[in-house]
């Protein structure tokens, strides 16, 4: 049987972030203190007040949608009072887009 695996595919670089977790893994088993941030996978509970509030979110129905394209106003809004405060720049809430990532 041939294989039917895009040139695509096979050109991938591995995973910075699960080589790095990995690592963190393999330190932490051979006893090293580690605090491994690599994969979003914390070594402890959700504190309880968090998940209510997780929780709460979920039963809103206000949170049933996906929100504006540019982020919500109230944020945006947040956004530019922040801007002003900090760093004394002062841009309209229109001016700024909200997005996720780093």
């Amino acid at each position: 049987m041939t294989s039917r695996v895009s040139d695509l595919l096979t050109g991938l670089a591995p995973s910075a972030t699960l080589a790095v977790d990995a690592k963190a893994k393999a330190l932490k088993a051979a006893g090293e203190p580690v605090i491994g941030y690599g994969a979003g996978e914390p070594d402890f509970a959700t504190p309880a007040h968090i998940v209510e509030a997780a929780a709460a979110a979920c039963r809103d129905v206000v949170n049933h949608k996906y929100t504006p394209t540019a982020g919500l106003v109230e944020l945006r809004e947040a956004i530019a009072d922040k801007t002003l405060r900090d760093s004394g720049l002062r841009v309209s809430p229109g001016q700024i887009l909200v997005t996720n990532g780093g």
